[in-house]
């Protein structure tokens, strides 16, 4: 699986004068395919047709959540805030899905709760790679297909922010702390500080 086929467009809505669309796509972190939803503000195609990027926010979802949480629960205020000020908004789903994924019977582990870190053995390392994915294959993929971040991966400035709720929040900060030159900022919202004494 690679980030060199084209995403699939699995739905596409005007909303609050920019456009969001659900797509998935190969991914070769997680060797999975995953599924994410990208608000495209109303500026996109003049930066476009300009050849520059648009600045992106990651949106990094909590426990039990997939792609469509911040959209329908942060909806028309997020995006109408996200639109007025040029910035792209993606939101990643928060594991990697599917038969073949490892899983149990526990909201707190396995699939729709990755952490956005990178698992280390069996039966989660094959898929579980959410730290690359977020960090390593998503930005590509963003700049390559959409100019969301950079242009063909070319910046002279981070024009990369993240943030997230609960799990999501736990993952920005563990995220931007690690590289903090990559992101331009972070939030977190009620995150999740000590997850082995959660």
């Amino acid at each position: 699986m690679s980030t060199e086929e084209e995403p699939k467009v699995l739905s596409s809505v005007t909303v609050r004068g920019g456009t969001l669309k659900r797509l998935q796509h190969a991914s070769s972190s997680t060797s999975t395919m995953m599924t994410l939803a990208i608000f495209f503000p109303s500026c996109y195609e003049k930066k476009c047709a300009a050849n520059q990027a648009t600045p992106v926010l990651y949106w990094l979802s909590g426990l039990t959540c997939d792609d469509t949480n911040f959209c329908m629960k942060a909806g028309d205020r997020a995006f109408e805030a996200a639109n007025s000020e040029g910035i792209a908004m993606v939101m990643p789903d928060t594991s990697p899905r599917g038969v073949d994924v490892a899983n149990v019977d526990s909201y707190d582990l396995g699939q729709g709760a990755g952490f956005y870190v990178n698992a280390t053995q069996e039966p989660y390392k094959p898929h579980y790679q959410m730290y690359s994915y977020v960090t390593e294959e998503l930005p590509v993929f963003l700049s390559k297909w959409y100019k969301l971040g950079s242009v063909n991966g070319n910046s002279a400035e981070s024009l990369q922010s993240v943030a997230g709720h609960s799990m999501g929040g736990h993952g920005a900060l563990t995220i931007a702390f690690r590289d903090p030159s990559k992101w331009a900022s972070v939030s977190a919202f009620s995150p999740i500080c000590n997850p082995t004494n959660w």
